[in-house]
């Protein structure tokens, strides 16, 4: 479906849950993550969207974050009509913060996965890239292109985790407009989303990654004294694709919080 130059997908009914992708992928790489766990845990309505010049939306005339936060503003009012449950996976993060700053009344519960916390390359307190486990034989048997896609964050490097990847990540990296991306859009807001009059209340779960090469997991535990309804988790042996790395821990966490908040 389309909303402007927003494609978006509606799965289930129920609370409705706007989760929203990384720089660069698609919804195609959150409904990978997400929907083993929302096919376990009812009675909630997906609105999987795909942000400008990423997956099957256009980038029309968006420059920077601040165009994107009133495309989401505007979709949430127009198609969402209620308070719902947002998702933001990495620069998304950002995006979700930047909704709770101005729109905190359309704002039920708040799930931000390894947010991105400065907008940029690698900003802040990030970690080297520190493999855990590989296995050869399968980067061996890859071609040089999937083998430097693979490596370039992941740090475990094993059939598994490469066949999801596969699966999910990159058929979302291949359909992005990287013109677009590193030329033209800006992902800086002009305000800082975490720039609040008061601490939030509205109940969060944050969860990061320990071997995070592009946004690191120290910067997000700052993220506690401003949403002071919040659990932090921060995942061993995993780097910003977490959900792939250890998906079984990542949905297991999701899916108690869900059911206790």
């Amino acid at each position: 479906m389309k909303f402007a130059n927003l494609d978006y997908e509606v799965i289930g009914e129920g609370e409705p849950v706007l989760i929203i992708h990384g720089w660069g992928i698609s919804k195609l790489t959150m409904k990978g993550a997400f929907e083993p766990i929302f096919r376990e845990v009812d009675g909630y309505k997906r609105f999987y969207i795909d942000l400008p010049g990423m997956g099957d939306s256009e980038h029309g005339d968006v420059k920077n974050s601040d165009d994107i936060l009133k495309l989401l503003h505007e979709f949430a009012v127009d198609v969402i009509k209620e308070p719902f449950l947002i998702i933001g996976q990495s620069y998304a993060g950002l995006l979700a913060r930047g909704f709770v700053n101005k729109f905190p009344e359309l704002i039920g519960k708040i799930i931000l996965l390894v947010p991105c916390m400065i907008p940029g390359v690698k900003k802040g307190r990030v970690e080297q890239l520190k493999v855990v486990q590989r296995d050869d034989e399968l980067l061996g048997s890859l071609t040089k292109e999937e083998r430097e896609s693979f490596t370039l964050m992941n740090v475990v490097l094993t059939k598994v985790v490469w066949e999801r990847y596969k699966k999910y990540l990159m058929p979302a990296l291949e359909s992005a407009d990287w013109d677009f991306l590193n030329n033209v859009l800006d992902g800086s807001f002009t305000f800082d989303p975490d720039d609040i009059e008061e601490p939030c209340e509205i109940p969060c779960l944050i969860i990061a990654a320990k071997q995070d090469t592009e946004v690191g997991y120290k910067d997000q535990f700052d993220l506690m004294e401003k949403y002071t309804n919040s659990t932090y988790i921060a995942v061993e042996n995993a780097g910003h694709n977490l959900q792939i790395e250890q998906s079984e821990i990542f949905e297991n966490i999701v899916k108690n919080w869900l059911m206790t908040h």
